[in-house]
């Protein structure tokens, strides 16, 4: 049996959404900024998706900029924000994703920008009177914090940081990568000025992302060397992930509450049946309904002889899950993010992330084949 329980890093494609990458593929071949009809149908078909995203999302189309990933999405909102909206000072979690942590020590060795980072809490969220300090400190500072944890699934309160950083005439990004597609995210309702989007979190293809950016801000493009994407991205736009991405992303709206239902029963039997079953067994982060991500289970195991090898030994019992973030590759324990919330290092953790094609089946082989080991 095969049980693939790694979602946080990619999902499966959805059929639906490669039938219509398909079809993209074979009729819409033009260069989108070619002048002839073969080019201006390119054109129309991306802007039709930016518009299907914005009205989703509940945003003005041109919030919408394509990239090539999130971690694109994640170093342009940082990085246009130091260079263009005057920021001097970022300030973050330590258990961001590599892509804002990375990018931001990157602004910082330059000279370009100060970074503090914020307390946590227990479950790894921002701790919000810590955040509230370092802001009134920090007047006019960049605020990058994720709305969820990628490894831990812990949910950060966006509507409470932004007031923070309204108050105190700061920016706010929030990587929003693992919880687009997941949750119903309403723009006209969140105070921010820059969330990010990869298609592959949600059943939709890889290399294809977007950054939305709030349309009060002027900001200069990253990548430059063409006018694609109202100048802010040169390139030939990916069209065919474009259409990809927008498909996956109408799928995980249509029906968002029905899946949130699904998987959160999916996530819940696994707690029980890990709890249950092998005595010791921890969790990091918020696990609860309200506070944490339905599709991310951080599980903290008891010290056994094969701690080092677990992930490879479920491997090649047919169980795929990850020691952390598939973007940060390492030994079990290694993590930033379990530095970050103090983990203890005697114990191995492994990460299981669930979809929509998730079956209680696939949890039992899956808990069986961890128990065996253990």
């Amino acid at each position: 049996m095969k049980v693939y329980l790694d979602n946080a890093a990619t999902t499966i494609m959805d059929a639906q959404v490669i039938d219509e990458m398909a079809q993209t593929m074979r009729d819409i071949y033009g260069n989108p900024s070619a002048i002839h009809s073969n080019g201006r149908q390119a054109k129309a078909v991306v802007e039709l998706a930016r518009k299907s995203i914005a009205k989703m999302l509940q945003c003005h189309s041109s919030e919408i900029i394509f990239t090539g990933s999130g971690t694109e999405a994640d170093n342009m909102a940082l990085r246009c924000a130091v260079n263009d909206l005057g920021v001097t000072h970022i300030i973050t979690s330590k258990i961001e994703h590599k892509a804002v942590l990375d990018t931001a020590k990157a602004l910082e060795d330059k000279g370009l920008a100060k970074v503090s980072y914020v307390k946590l809490d227990i479950y790894g969220k921002a701790d919000l009177q810590d955040l509230e300090s370092l802001a009134e400190k920090h007047p006019c500072s960049l605020i990058s914090l994720m709305h969820a944890n990628n490894e831990i699934g812990s949910l950060n309160d966006v509507h409470a940081i932004s007031q923070i950083a309204r108050a105190n005439q700061c920016y706010f990004h929030s990587d929003t990568i693992q919880t687009i597609g997941h949750y119903p995210i309403d723009l006209s309702n969140w105070d921010v000025d820059f969330i990010t989007c990869s298609a592959h979190k949600f059943h939709g293809p890889k290399g294809v992302g977007f950054m939305y950016k709030n349309k009060a801000l002027k900001i200069s493009p990253m990548i430059t060397g063409g006018g694609q994407e109202s100048t802010l991205r040169a390139g030939t736009e990916n069209v065919t992930g474009i259409i990809g991405l927008t498909k996956a992303l109408e799928i995980a709206n249509a029906g968002i509450q029905e899946k949130i239902k699904n998987v959160q029963v999916i996530k819940t039997y696994f707690i029980e049946q890990l709890a249950k079953k092998i005595k010791g067994t921890c969790f990091n982060g918020d696990i609860s309904p309200e506070g944490g991500l339905y599709t991310v289970l951080n599980v903290s195991l008891p010290p056994s002889k094969k701690s080092s090898t677990l992930l490879f030994q479920l491997d090649i019992n047919g169980v795929f899950a990850s020691g952390g973030s598939a973007c940060n590759s390492g030994a079990m324990g290694s993590s930033h993010v379990l530095t970050g919330i103090n983990h203890p290092d005697n114990r191995s953790v492994v990460r299981f992330s669930f979809s929509k094609y998730t079956t209680t089946e696939e949890v039992d082989y899956a808990i069986d084949i961890l128990k065996e080991l253990i």
